[in-house]
């Protein structure tokens, strides 16, 4: 596949040459290489068929290659940045929120308040035992029958320290009295990207009998999170409208979407009728057979022949 055939990526890829050639370094620009990957049946649509266009990040930019992308709409999984590239659809929308002017409803602001005593960690990319066995039990909960649902602990390790960007894992514990580290209930892959954190996967208890909304307030605290550095946007990967497990993501305003004229926000009135939507399907979608959005593993559909 071109490398102008992926918008937004030529322009920024000629302007880094001229940069490069304006500082008189003799480096040679190296373009990525992308690929698509064969039709599969698609995750979030019945009856539609998914495509990806893919591309490696490796070498001495593979943080600066990311960040390009995800301005753009691509997602990474370990080593690989990819996104929708399907024929006949157009489904899959690339959604962020907008940090500093985040406005959370009545009941964000009672989530943030039920979970605030969580003791709140930033860790290196490095896979622990309690972290799979969690992420075990949120998959048999909430997604059986998706794609990571076979992961081992091996698969697992891949998905967290195979990172060439700036990468950690978020723990989510409940407070100790012994001083020990409390219970793990909540975790989150995320990448450090030049205007924002991104996503990549998120993970709780989904059985927590004295917590709701756990999956929530991971997202409000990487809208905290992102705010107090200074990062403009939580990138929260693709939305689908018709899609029941992708509703929730409309809750949180201000949010923009990526289309053909770049990023534009929701308009108040738009969003409002999603949510209001969302909250008529909610229950809906509590066990879900299918696979996550975002969801890293799988890597086989990223082979280069």
């Amino acid at each position: 596949m071109s490398l102008g055939s992926i918008p937004g990526l030529w322009t920024y890829y000629t302007r880094r040459l001229r940069e490069r050639t304006a500082s008189a370094v003799t480096a040679p620009v190296r373009f990525p290489r992308f690929f698509v990957t064969s039709p599969a049946p698609c995750p979030y649509l019945p009856g539609k068929t998914e495509r990806k266009v893919f591309t490696e990040l490796k070498g001495p930019h593979a943080e600066e290659l990311n960040d390009a992308l995800g301005r753009i709409g691509f997602r990474r999984s370990q080593t690989v940045a990819y996104r929708p590239s399907c024929l006949d659809c157009r489904a899959c929308v690339s959604v962020r929120v907008v940090a500093g002017e985040f406005a959370p409803s009545s009941t964000q602001r009672r989530n943030m308040k039920r979970n605030s005593d969580l003791v709140v960690t930033e860790c290196r990319p490095w896979a622990t035992t309690e972290q799979f066995d969690l992420l075990q039990r949120y998959l048999g909960a909430r997604h059986p029958g998706g794609g990571m649902a076979a992961m081992d602990e091996i698969d697992y390790a891949d998905m967290v320290e195979h990172t060439s960007v700036s990468s950690f894992v978020v723990e989510y514990r409940e407070p100790s009295e012994d001083g020990r580290p409390g219970r793990l209930v909540g975790a989150c892959l995320t990448d450090r990207q030049g205007d924002g954190l991104s996503m990549i996967y998120s993970f709780y208890d989904p059985e927590h009998e004295a917590r709701t909304g756990l999956g929530n307030y991971i997202i409000l605290d990487h809208i905290q999170r992102a705010a107090e550095s200074g990062l403009p946007y939580v990138y929260l990967g693709y939305w689908v409208e018709g899609s029941q497990r992708m509703q929730y993501k409309v809750r949180y305003r201000p949010l923009e979407r990526l289309g053909p004229d770049g990023w534009r926000r929701f308009s108040e009135e738009q969003q409002a009728a999603l949510i209001a939507a969302a909250a008529e399907q909610r229950g809906a979608a509590a066990v879900d057979g299918g696979t996550k959005d975002g969801a890293p593993g799988g890597q086989h559909q990223y082979k280069i022949a």
